[in-house]
């Protein structure tokens, strides 16, 4: 197997460093448009560093042929899903990313009805990665993909019939020394915090609600507590019902009343726009100004104190045919995360999980052709190699 990740920031940093302890690979090209980043993210003899466009699908392919590539890690972004995904296509490489393409709100009622969904692009050329026998994984990061990879093992292992899949992420993160600070990309968070939140019901299909609706307090585990979570866009609830027999499927985040103010105040101001406006003499995009004004996120680990957990809370009937509600969770501490591998631990949660998919595929434990999910395929040698790799997942009843 021969890698590329695509992005040297937070993600794709700690990704190269879980790598740098696996041998399941040959070879991994780290490429980023800042040839600096992806030297510092070079971790030994199987590690080469490039400078890549990642806007670019010719670039994308070019460099995939240059060094023979067999599977491309998407690490940046979202934006830039489709080059990349196209590019390595054209390459004939296989594809894995840890957000899909990007939504596109319902002309008239953005707040009741679809638009262009979430991997919708993606999810269009299905028919043409699975006549080329090649794997395009999509949303298989945290969440998406080990929150999917709990969704099906819950309706392998655990249930005879599935009410509700409820994503639930929540932390007790602090960073000291910032009064605003996000721990992941703020570019990532504005997109689906300020876009309609997609919920799924069998009845109904997909339909979307006003953002930070239905808030609930959630308990969650190992010592973080309770966190009021809200509804906001994910894959998730794009991906699940595709391949889990389930009633509903929502999304919630903990995101606290301070960032949501602060995520409000960005809309109402347009900073949260991507489009371009001329200021002096420069076109610049609000949303990259609000990214640039911010620290960070792979650089605020040693600042950052407490834990981040996500989970999928599955409710319905056990196999028994009782009623069972059932929290799945992984949790990361920051402290040592920054310890083992000098990452912070949000990064670090989404990295460890593709990381674990290219060595399930390597071995062919995982297969598949076409456009896939996490939970199309087999949640147990999943699970069971996030455990190996010294990451352990929980399960709570609730």
């Amino acid at each position: 197997m021969r890698l590329l990740i695509v992005g040297a920031g937070g993600v794709g940093s700690a990704a190269a460093r879980i790598l740098a302890r696996r041998s399941f690979f040959s070879a991994c090209v780290v490429a980023d448009y800042s040839l600096d980043r992806a030297r510092a993210a070079v971790m030994d003899a199987r590690f080469v560093a490039a400078q890549i466009d990642a806007s670019s699908a010719d670039a994308v392919a070019e460099l995939c042929r240059s060094f023979a590539i067999t599977h491309v890690l998407n690490a940046v972004d979202p934006r830039f899903v489709m080059p990349i995904f196209e590019g390595a296509f054209a390459a004939g490489a296989h594809y894995l990313d840890m957000a899909m393409s990007l939504s596109s709100p319902h002309p008239t009622a953005p707040y009741a009805e679809t638009g262009v969904k979430l991997g919708d692009e993606q999810f269009a050329a299905a028919a043409t990665w699975e006549a080329a026998d090649r794997l395009a994984l999509v949303g298989i990061g945290v969440e998406p993909g080990l929150s999917d990879v709990f969704a099906r093992y819950a309706a392998d292992e655990l249930f005879s019939e599935i009410h509700e899949v409820g994503v639930r992420d929540g932390a007790n993160l602090v960073v000291d020394g910032y009064d605003f600070a996000p721990s992941f990309s703020i570019w990532t968070t504005i997109e689906e915090c300020l876009n309609p939140p997609v919920v799924w019901e069998r009845d109904r299909g997909w339909y979307t609600t006003a953002p930070f609706s239905e808030p609930e307090v959630f308990d969650f585990p190992e010592g973080i507590g309770p966190v009021e979570c809200v509804n906001v866009e994910h894959e998730e609830v794009l991906l699940i019902p595709r391949w889990v027999d389930c009633r509903r499927v929502t999304f919630k985040y903990g995101l606290g009343d301070e960032f949501i103010d602060v995520l409000k105040t960005l809309h109402k101001l347009g900073l949260d726009s991507t489009r371009k406006v001329r200021v002096g003499g420069v076109e610049v995009a609000p949303r990259d100004v609000v990214a640039a004004c911010l620290p960070d996120p792979a650089g605020l680990g040693d600042r950052m104190r407490g834990k981040t957990c996500a989970g999928t809370l599955v409710t319905g009937l056990d196999k028994a045919g009782a009623a069972r509600s059932t929290y799945l969770y992984h949790v990361v501490d920051n402290e040592w995360s920054m310890a083992e591998y000098g990452s912070q631990a949000v990064v670090w949660q989404t990295a460890i999980n593709p990381v674990v998919a290219l060595e399930l595929l390597a071995s062919g434990e995982w297969s598949g052709r076409g456009v896939l999910g996490p939970e199309a395929l087999p949640p147990k040698p999943f699970l069971e190699l996030l455990t190996a790799y010294g990451s352990p997942w929980g399960m709570q009843e609730k």
